[in-house]
């Protein structure tokens, strides 16, 4: 198959188009970004982790994260303002495309007991949300040399105006949604 990019670009547009009725090219909804996302609550005790974290994202990424501090302080779980507390990455262009491909193709089908993702991931204005437990989903990471597992956060940006749009969008171009 050809790249992602060109598979919206020649099928998915005029589909979109054509089920939607929209007649403005620039109408017809796209995917902005990706940004990956690690929450690390055990920086607090151990500032190691954020850099093992984000080496990992940026493997996983292919451009490098950036590391998250603590906009407030909060005494209970011992967190200063300034700390760093995560990770993210923001994808655009090419690099988006090749991350949402081997997201698809590769890393959501390594998942243990993988029955589809649910469509519940919406917000309303047609960005999408996902969670994953493990990061050793994606072959980039050596299982080996990880410290521990953990999870991560997936948010794709569309330009898409309804969750109906956003999900005819992602499911055309390939997202495993689980059937209704």
């Amino acid at each position: 198959m050809a790249t992602l990019k060109e598979h919206y670009e020649k099928t998915c547009r005029q589909q979109l188009q054509e089920k939607f009725g929209f007649t403005n090219t620039m109408e017809i909804p796209r995917i902005e970004k990706i940004v990956l996302n690690m929450g690390l609550g055990e920086a607090v005790q151990n500032p190691k982790v954020v850099e093992n974290a984000a080496g990992e994202l940026t493997m996983i990424a292919g451009q490098k994260a950036v590391v998250t501090k603590a906009k407030k302080s909060i005494a209970t779980f011992k967190l200063r303002s300034g700390m760093p507390i995560g990770c993210r990455v923001t994808l655009r262009h090419d690099r988006m495309y090749d991350f949402l491909s081997r997201l698809i193709n590769i890393a959501l089908p390594r998942v243990r007991d993988f029955r589809g993702i649910s469509t519940k991931g919406f917000d309303g204005r047609g960005n999408y949300s996902l969670g994953i437990k493990e990061q050793i989903i994606f072959p980039e990471i050596d299982y080996d040399k990880i410290d521990k597992i953990r999870g991560m956060n997936i948010c794709i940006v569309t330009t898409a105006k309804t969750d109906e749009a956003a999900y005819e969008l992602l499911s055309l171009m390939g997202m495993p949604f689980r059937k209704k």
